[in-house]
């Protein structure tokens, strides 16, 4: 399984809840996201504890047991101040996947990941069919931070002559 290519994840960040304050009043927070090697961005919110991104960033799987690392920072001149992080386990995505399930109906939920000391999550998490896609609904708790928790939302696609998962 290691060293090609199995598919890969949208991943939209959809918004930060009640992230720090990290520059007077407020922040300009963006995020990086990481997998292995890989590092995206989303744009930078100016001014903002609640930033609305909708941004949708793309990961390609090679080992879906590498979690994916999620890193919000608040924009400055100089130095960019850290506002939080978290990780991300794609296994019970990658499992509902492997299913194969063809002809379910639409928001059909086949899997919830549950909160729990192993994770970041913040509440219970949807694994769902959605258009013939398996989507996953994500809320993450920051951590070393005082507050913040992000909003995501992952859809797997497989790619056409891969040897999926």
């Amino acid at each position: 399984m290691l060293g090609h290519l199995v598919g890969l994840v949208k991943v939209r960040v959809v918004r930060g809840v009640n992230l720090a304050v990290r520059d007077l009043r407020s922040s300009d927070p963006y995020v990086i996201v990481r997998m292995g090697k890989q590092k995206l961005k989303t744009r930078v919110i100016k001014k903002t504890t609640n930033p609305e991104w909708n941004d949708e960033l793309t990961l390609s799987i090679e080992n879906p047991a590498v979690p994916v690392r999620l890193e919000v920072y608040d924009k400055d001149t100089f130095i960019d101040d850290a506002m939080g992080n978290a990780e991300l386990d794609i296994r019970s995505l990658v499992e509902v996947v492997k299913m194969k399930l063809d002809g379910i109906q639409d928001n059909t939920v086949v899997k919830k990941v549950i909160p729990d000391r192993q994770n970041c999550l913040a509440e219970e998490s949807a694994i769902y069919i959605s258009e013939g896609k398996v989507k996953q609904d994500v809320v993450l708790r920051l951590r070393d931070v005082e507050c913040g928790e992000i909003e995501l939302q992952l859809q797997w696609v497989d790619i056409p002559g891969s040897k999926g998962v």
